[in-house]
């Protein structure tokens, strides 16, 4: 449910704006948006996990935050984000 290390390196490396970025709106959404995969796998198999439907929840409601928060700032940002991420309006 959690990402490995190398794969939180990779996510900053190709959505950081800068060298080692990682508090960047870009980056922490790409890293909540594959947290929110992970947990969605989960579930096909762990049904009844509400605890853990309860912070899936959570994470996309920041991830949504975000988004809405770089769309008002930075809308050609939030454009790129989102066509990379696969991710709807």
């Amino acid at each position: 449910m959690t990402i490995t290390a190398e794969r939180k390196d990779a996510l900053v490396k190709d959505h950081g704006r800068a060298e080692g970025d990682t508090g960047s709106t870009e980056v922490q959404v790409a890293i909540l948006t594959e947290r929110i995969r992970n947990l969605t796998e989960h579930f096909k198999t762990h049904k009844k996990d509400n605890h853990s439907r309860r912070g899936l929840l959570m994470m996309v409601n920041k991830r949504r935050s975000l988004l809405d928060y770089l769309r008002k700032t930075e809308g050609q940002r939030y454009l790129d984000l989102i066509a990379k991420l696969g991710l709807r309006k």
